[in-house]
C-alpha cells in the first residue's frame, strides 16, 4: 500500500547459527519464520504473544537491531534491510525505541537534563544546548513532569515518571516510527492509563506510527488500530482490533482471549482511570 510507512516482508530471524566443535554447522533457532507485517503512517498496530512468541525479536528487527537471515525491510519507501550502519545512521532519528524498563534504559549516572537532550544534539536537531534544554521544558510540562526532574537521577523519580522520561526522550526527536516494547507491563492500572493516554495523544498530534508490544490484549485493544498475533516466531492471525478480539478466527487467539481475568474486554478504561486521579 502507498500509505504504509514500514514494511516487512518474510522476515526469518535465526540466532545461534554458525560453526560449532570439530567445524560442524549449527542450524540456529529460528526466532521469526516468514514473518510480513505493515505499519501505516500515523496508524498504531499492535504486536500480542506469550512469552517466546518473537514479539520483540520482531520489533528489533523492524528498526534493524538485529540481522535478518532473509526477508526484506521497507521504511518509507526505501530498503533499509542490508543498509550498513552509516547509511542507517540518519534513519535512526526517524526510528526511535521506548524501552520495557526505564531503569535498565536511562544512565545512573546522569540527571534527566543530559539523557533527554543528549539525543537532540547528536543528531544535530537543535543549534546548541540552551535549545536542547528549552526543548526538554517544553515536553515535560506537556508530559505533566515537573521541570524539576530535569535536575535529578533516574533513581530519585517514580516508575511512571520515568517512563514518561522514556516517552519524551524519543518525542523530542520527532520520529516517524517509534516502537513501544511492553512499556507499561510495569506500571499499576492509573499509570497505566496516563501513559498510554499520552501515547494515543503524540500519535494523533505529531502523526506518529507506532508498533505497540504486548501481552495484554486489553491494552492492545486500547491503543492499536490493527493488531498482530505471533505464536512461536509465526503470525497467526491479523486484522483490525475490533474485529480480532470480537470473532478470533486462530484458536491461539482465542486461547489469549480467554486467558484474560475478566472475559468481557473493557475499551473504555483509560478514559475512565484518567479521569479518577
Amino acid at each position: 500500500m502507498t500509505d504504509d510507512l514500514l514494511v516487512a516482508e518474510n522476515l526469518e530471524i535465526v540466532f545461534g547459527a554458525g560453526r560449532g566443535a570439530f567445524g560442524r554447522k549449527r542450524p540456529g533457532v529460528k526466532a521469526l519464520r516468514g514473518v510480513s507485517v505493515r505499519v501505516g503512517r500515523g496508524e498504531t498496530v499492535g504486536v500480542v504473544g506469550e512469552s517466546g512468541s518473537g514479539k520483540t525479536t520482531l520489533g528489533r528487527a523492524l528498526l534493524r537491531l538485529v540481522e535478518p537471515a532473509s526477508g526484506r525491510i521497507v521504511f518509507d519507501g526505501r530498503d533499509i534491510t542490508r543498509l550498513g550502519e552509516t547509511q542507517m545512521r540518519p534513519l535512526r532519528r526517524r526510528m526511535q525505541l521506548i524501552f520495557q524498563d526505564p531503569m535498565a534504559s536511562l544512565n545512573p549516572r546522569h540527571r534527566i537534563l543530559r539523557i533527554v537532550t543528549e539525543p537532540l544534539l547528536f543528531h544535530r536537531v537543535v543549534a546548541d544546548a540552551a535549545d536542547a534544554e528549552r526543548r526538554a521544558r517544553a515536553i515535560f510540562d506537556r508530559f505533566s513532569l515537573p521541570v524539576s526532574c530535569l535536575a535529578r537521577y533516574p533513581h530519585e523519580l517514580s516508575g511512571g515518571q520515568r517512563q514518561r522520561v522514556g516517552i519524551a526522550r524519543a518525542a523530542l526527536l520527532a520520529p516517524d516510527f517509534v516502537l513501544a516494547d511492553e512499556i507499561v507491563s510495569g506500571l499499576d492500572v492509573s499509570t497505566q492509563a496516563q501513559a498510554l493516554n499520552l501515547l494515543k495523544e503524540l500519535t494523533r498530534d505529531l502523526g506518529l506510527s507506532m508498533a505497540f508490544i504486548s501481552h495484554d490484549l486489553s491494552v492492545i485493544r486500547a491503543i492499536c488500530d490493527r493488531v498482530y498475533v505471533l505464536r512461536h516466531g509465526v503470525v497467526v492471525e491479523e486484522g483490525r482490533c475490533e474485529a480480532v478480539f470480537a470473532a478470533p478466527k486462530h484458536e491461539y487467539t482465542r486461547a489469549l482471549l480467554d486467558a484474560i481475568p475478566s472475559p468481557r474486554l473493557d475499551p473504555g478504561w483509560l478514559q475512565r482511570d484518567t479521569a479518577m486521579e
